[in-house]
């Protein structure tokens, strides 16, 4: 230990007169971290915003074969039945649809989520408060927008109207409902929505909460064997996860392909670094050989360099990807519905000690190599050089 002590310290010391070779190692590392966990970050995001501001007991009932609130539908009469189920406190039957609004950074048209929704629905949105206007009138064009909406898209300053289709609807407040999806959507009277795009009596979705989380089953079971119901039943926490898993998995199979070319790049520069160390100390490593340091000194100390370059630049490409984009705001389509969700992106813990342990997982392989070639370098030969 102590021959790897003092062999490691004057590797390190004689870093400064190799200083080009030795940031070619530490930026790779850090651009293959940096890139990593701001990918990986993104995906973090999207799936904490459909998952927050849900709740133990609040359930979801959409029509049976139907993947999102985009494609379900239920009759007036379907809609009462489970409304009147007795497990449940609150209820809402709601009308989902889709309205064209500019987004602010691109100046593109973007599909925004509206939603229609019922007496009880802010109470079922635990989290659910306005936090500039007021709330919208039962049986008006008037509408209320999503924090994360109003914060990208145009036209959602309470004041303005805007106009879907042969409508004009008046924005009246602006919400936030616990950081969850719901701050990406538009929200109005339901039986207000119903008649300005003709859905008759139909609803796309029913939301309630029960009166005990521990009677879902029983819910459930209720539901899925009434034979003038064809539903099918969820909580709100697994169907929003349901929701985040496909655009999660592709940003993390593209995450994680681009980190694998990335790191490609960032090895070959710390095997370039490494072995331009071990060449410019030639006769050095001869000498310690020739005084006994042993082969195994010398290969752990050549390791143990390039593992501290690759941890210098784990943490900077870290502390890049947190400083630049935890909390960066944007908004994107979500595949299961074809909406924009709002989110921002979610540098966590987990996400950086990942990044770090790939910084060292390449400073050990990129160092492996020119150990074990400093370890057998000729004492002779070498001394010559």
């Amino acid at each position: 230990m102590e021959q790897i002590l003092v062999i490691t310290l004057q590797n390190l010391k004689s870093i400064p007169g190799r200083l080009g070779t030795s940031l070619v190692a530490v930026v790779g590392v850090a651009g293959v971290v940096a890139v990593l966990v701001a990918v990986l970050s993104m995906a973090r995001g999207f799936e904490n915003t459909l998952e927050s501001g849900t709740s133990p007991g609040n359930v979801i009932v959409l029509r049976s074969g139907s993947s999102s609130e985009l494609d379900s539908g239920f009759q007036g009469d379907q809609a009462r039945i489970i409304a009147q189920a007795e497990q449940l406190a609150l209820v809402s039957p709601e009308v989902y649809v889709i309205v064209d609004l500019e987004k602010k950074s691109s100046q593109t048209q973007a599909n925004v989520p509206m939603r229609g929704v019922g007496a009880d629905a802010a109470a079922i949105r635990s989290d659910f408060r306005i936090i500039d206007g007021r709330m919208f009138e039962p049986g008006r064009r008037e509408l209320v927008a999503g924090r994360g909406a109003a914060d990208q898209f145009a036209g959602l300053a309470v004041g303005n109207t805007l106009e879907f289709g042969t409508e004009r609807w008046d924005v009246v407040g602006i919400f936030e409902s616990g950081g969850g999806s719901a701050e990406s959507e538009l929200w109005t009277d339901s039986a207000t929505l119903q008649g300005a795009y003709r859905r008759g009596n139909s609803f796309s979705v029913v939301y309630g909460r029960l009166d005990d989380p521990g009677r879902f089953t029983e819910f459930k079971d209720a539901l899925t064997s009434d034979p003038q119901l064809s539903v099918r039943v969820e909580r709100e926490s697994e169907y929003f996860a349901e929701q985040s898993r496909a655009l999660s998995t592709f940003v993390s199979v593209v995450g994680y392909g681009i980190a694998v070319l990335m790191a490609l790049g960032a090895l070959f520069g710390a095997l370039n670094t490494m072995y331009t160390a071990v060449s410019d100390r030639a006769r050095e490593i001869a000498t310690l050989r020739a005084l006994g340091f042993t082969p195994v000194a010398i290969v752990v100390s050549v390791m143990a360099e390039a593992m501290l370059l690759a941890l210098a630049g784990g943490l900077i490409g870290a502390g890049l990807a947190w400083l630049l984009f935890n909390g960066f705001t944007v908004s994107t389509l979500n595949f299961s519905s074809f909406s924009q969700v709002v989110f921002a992106f979610a540098v966590t813990p987990g996400l950086l000690v990942q990044g770090i342990v790939i910084a060292l997982i390449i400073g050990l392989v990129g160092g492996l190599a020119p150990a074990i070639r400093a370890a057998r370098m000729p004492i002779v030969s070498a001394l010559r050089e």
